[in-house]
């Protein structure tokens, strides 16, 4: 189920950040891969986006895929 929430910070230096999702529940990595991966070039802080939170495969909380723009 998709999630909005809004970037939090995004480092375009070293390709991730994070996305503070609406409601206030923990923030959620993003990488640049799950960027590329929605044809999205670039975010930037207080961008609104919807998102699909996967756990992270390092064990690491929750990571972002299935990005899209609002």
């Amino acid at each position: 189920m998709p999630i909005n929430g809004t970037v939090k910070f995004f480092d375009h230096s070293r390709g991730f950040g994070f996305i503070a999702p609406d409601g206030g529940s923990k923030d959620v990595f993003v990488h640049v891969t799950a960027m590329e991966s929605a044809g999205i070039a670039s975010i930037d802080e207080g961008d609104k986006l919807s998102f699909e939170a996967i756990d992270d495969p390092r064990g690491r909380g929750k990571t972002a895929s299935d990005l899209q723009m609002l």
